[in-house]
């Protein structure tokens, strides 16, 4: 879980409120109604990745301690 990294692209978020809902101690939605990374480290490694692929716009990027891509 440590050390990942989380991207949010704004430009891409609509705000479906998916990664809140599935990894709720990870995201959260800012006064805007986008999404935006609370604690990288909020939720199991696995719950963090299926928040990033519910994603249904693909506005969320997860990195590996190595900085590979690993989601979506």
């Amino acid at each position: 879980m440590a050390g990942l990294r989380i991207e949010v692209d704004h430009d891409l978020c609509v705000g479906s409120q998916i990664c809140v809902l599935t990894a709720p101690g990870t995201f959260q939605l800012d006064e805007k109604g986008q999404s935006v990374v609370l604690d990288a480290d909020g939720d199991a490694r696995e719950v963090i990745i299926d928040g990033a692929e519910g994603c249904p716009v693909e506005a969320i990027t997860v990195y590996d301690e190595s900085g590979e891509r690993i989601a979506p």
